[in-house]
């Protein structure tokens, strides 16, 4: 017997392959929900997946296949416990992990080369760095502290990259980023007790962030 992830209107349909399988994916995934929420204190949303570039919602046209919450299930607030997780993840089995921005986090956007020669550079400089995810379209992610896509203009004024061309943007409230291991998304820099909780300063990251982005364009 399938699930299904989507409306009443356009329902796909997703097959487990074996029983044991599909009983430890949801265990993998409540594990690593559970994570987020009592480790992390991050909230989570059940998401659409995406397979060959088509989205579990069914909607052919879908703008953001993959990488949307699903429009019936309720957030997963920040300081869930594993049983709690585990009670509301069941009722969206193969849901993908979303995090939502703008709430204990932003996110500054870069090409995934750009992000990774950055993050190498911001390594040896000491620089405070928060977790780093890795999408499957080349993107690099880096969580920063909430209020970054507000502010992100002002700060590239002051640093003086106002008029650059980069290929950088922020992430905040009303947007999401899929969480590993969901969509083929990775980390690039794990969560740690210390990143996680307590992210960087957008102001800290984005000299370095915006200086490697506008090399890799010219």
């Amino acid at each position: 017997m399938g699930f299904t992830i989507g409306g009443s209107r356009g329902i796909r349909e997703i097959r487990p392959v074996r029983t044991g399988s599909r009983r430890r994916g949801r265990a993998s995934d409540c594990t690593a929900v559970a994570e987020f929420t009592g480790l992390w204190g991050w909230d989570v949303a059940p998401g659409a997946r995406a397979a060959d570039g088509q989205c579990s919602c069914g909607k052919a046209d879908c703008p953001a296949p993959g990488a949307h919450p699903l429009d019936f299930a309720a957030c997963i607030p920040g300081g869930a416990t594993l049983k709690e997780v585990t009670r509301a993840w069941g009722e969206f089995p193969g849901a993908a992990v979303l995090l939502p921005t703008g709430r204990t986090f932003d996110v500054l956007d870069v090409a995934e080369a750009a992000g990774r020669r950055a993050l190498v550079r911001m390594e040896r400089m000491g620089i405070p760095l928060g977790p780093v995810t890795v999408t499957p379209s080349g993107r690099a992610q880096f969580l920063v502290a909430p209020g970054a896509a507000a502010e992100l203009p002002a700060l590239l004024y002051r640093l003086g990259w106002d008029d650059a061309d980069l290929d950088l943007r922020a992430l905040g409230p009303g947007e999401h980023i899929t969480a590993p291991p969901s969509n083929r998304t990775r980390w690039l820099r794990a969560p740690a007790l210390d990143s996680a909780t307590n992210p960087p300063q957008a102001r800290l990251l984005l000299g370095t962030l915006a200086y490697v982005s506008h090399r890799s364009r010219v």
